[in-house]
């Protein structure tokens, strides 16, 4: 299992469009090309002004090293402003422990579930009754953030998975997303 930041950012009106193709052109790169395994982009397809993706990494030590990398590099400081522009949220981030996500090819919807369990042992009867391999379930990393500049959420447990599945009996959210192809 890996390390794996879900980030959702609130935008600007109308700016959604101008961050993808920011994103697209020079921070996938540019973040792979320091270690980073970016996963998958999505519009959220309830909220014009977010945009939701996934990065993750092999541990929390390498996550460290590749924020700095990334956050001191060349690609981030020429692109920083224009990315920071689009934006009006960028703290929603769920640190997670599980196999990252990355949709099919031709997939026009993803639904993805940010459950909050009250009991881990009911939990884990309700995922094995209901979540396969495929849901690529992930479960909160509860270990302390050792990149502070970027904030994360803490003091909740969650479990996020990928794919249609009969709803949890907990607090849960649904979130439908529609995959940004390159």
């Amino acid at each position: 299992m890996r390390i794996v930041e879900l980030r959702q950012y609130v935008l600007r009106p109308g700016a959604r469009d101008t961050l993808i193709e920011l994103f697209e052109r020079e921070f996938v790169a540019g973040q792979q090309a320091v270690g980073i395994t970016v996963g998958g982009r999505f519009r959220d397809l309830d909220d014009p002004n977010r945009f939701v993706w996934l990065r993750a990494f092999p541990d929390m030590a390498a996550r460290r090293r590749s924020l700095e990398s990334f956050y001191t590099g060349p690609v981030w400081r020429e692109h920083r402003d224009a990315a920071n522009s689009t934006m009006t949220d960028s703290d929603d981030v769920l640190l997670l422990r599980g196999p990252g996500f990355t949709p099919l090819p031709g997939a026009r919807e993803v639904l993805a579930t940010v459950c909050h369990p009250s009991d881990a042992t009911a939990f884990n009867a309700y995922a094995a009754r209901h979540l396969t391999p495929g849901h690529a379930l992930h479960r909160t990393e509860h270990a302390e953030n050792d990149y502070p500049r970027l904030p994360v959420r803490t003091g909740e447990d969650v479990r996020v998975w990928f794919g249609p599945v009969e709803p949890p009996p907990w607090p849960s959210r649904r979130l439908r997303l529609e995959p940004v192809t390159a």
